[in-house]
């Protein structure tokens, strides 16, 4: 039996420091407004919103990028590489351009505003109406390289 090839390229986006803080405070202040009804209810209602706040951020804030078998695997699309152009590698300024005014309705953006650098890849496709891929990670050389060995 054969075994599987690893990915070309395997990232996790995960929510920055700040958002788990912020959970954090969301849950005490949640267990706060159910202090007033006894203190078992205030640590049900601190476990509760931490709980809750936390499934949130993990759900918003983390993505898997991978490069493998042919596809390009960013959260759950999966686009073939052959549908996929030359890929740009977006630094700050011009990643933050592209997810803003520079953004067409009908591309695929795959984005995370916490990190500040992309890569965009053309679709090729020509039955396909989507016009390039912006997926914000924070290797874009190593992303944008493995595409282009992968293909």
């Amino acid at each position: 039996m054969a075994t599987p090839k690893p990915p070309a390229y395997d990232e996790r986006l995960t929510a920055p420091r700040s958002w788990w803080v912020i959970a954090g405070l969301f849950g005490i202040s949640i267990g706060l407004v159910f202090f007033p009804f006894g203190l078992l209810a205030a640590l049900l209602g601190l476990a509760a919103g931490t709980a809750l706040a936390g499934f949130i951020v993990s759900a918003q804030g983390s993505m898997r990028i991978r490069v493998v078998g042919g596809l390009l695997v960013a959260g759950d699309a999966r686009i073939p590489l052959s549908a996929l152009g030359e890929p740009e590698t977006l630094d700050g300024e011009e990643a933050r351009a592209w997810r803003t005014y520079k953004a067409d309705l009908r591309a695929f953006m795959a984005m995370r505003a916490y990190i500040p650098t992309a890569v965009r890849i053309e679709v090729v496709d020509p039955d396909d109406p989507t016009p390039y891929v912006y997926i914000s990670t924070r290797t874009p050389d190593r992303l944008a390289e493995a595409i282009r060995d992968s293909v």
